[in-house]
């Protein structure tokens, strides 16, 4: 699909009252967060609910936010390209996909864990939010059919997908 099809649904025109405060969601989860460690998480939750609107939006910001082509290629296999990674943003990573797979068998304790040593309190609440402000907007994205590169947000509401 393409910015020129139509969407399935015009979710965000149809109840515009659910953007706003999703997007806010979105922002203070963010907050005192770096920045490209932010768009890496986007990025592998929109990888693993295939929702190709976040991942166009979320690749253009990791870009801004000084992420090189390479670590943005390498993120769906980030386990086996560990190098390309710190520890840190493993164990963020590691968290995001729990997370985001949390049918699969909830956030092990070893994952969390693993997040805890690396972000205080604040951060993984920080964290937790934002993975799962993402997750609904892939979730909404996908089921609504969001073309890449569509701009459906309210007109006086920045782009769906979280972004800042």
């Amino acid at each position: 699909m393409t910015a020129t099809e139509t969407a399935r649904l015009p979710f965000y025109r149809l109840a515009p009252g659910i953007h706003g405060p999703l997007l806010a969601l979105t922002r203070a989860a963010k907050k005192d967060l770096d920045p490209s460690l932010v768009e890496l998480l986007l990025i592998r939750a929109s990888q693993l609910n295939h929702c190709a609107f976040c991942l166009d939006m979320h690749v253009t910001d990791a870009r801004k936010a000084g992420e090189t082509d390479e670590r943005i290629a390498l993120l769906s296999a980030w386990e086996e390209a560990a190098d390309h990674y710190s520890d840190k943003e493993r164990a963020a990573l590691a968290l995001t996909e729990a997370v985001t797979l949390v049918a699969r068998g909830g956030v092990p304790d070893d994952v969390y864990e693993r997040a805890a040593a690396h972000f205080d309190d604040t951060e993984l609440v920080r964290l937790i939010a934002l993975i799962t402000a993402i997750n609904s907007w892939n979730r909404i994205n996908v089921a609504a059919r969001v073309p890449v590169g569509a701009s459906l947000a309210p007109a006086e509401a920045a782009p769906v997908g979280g972004a800042s």
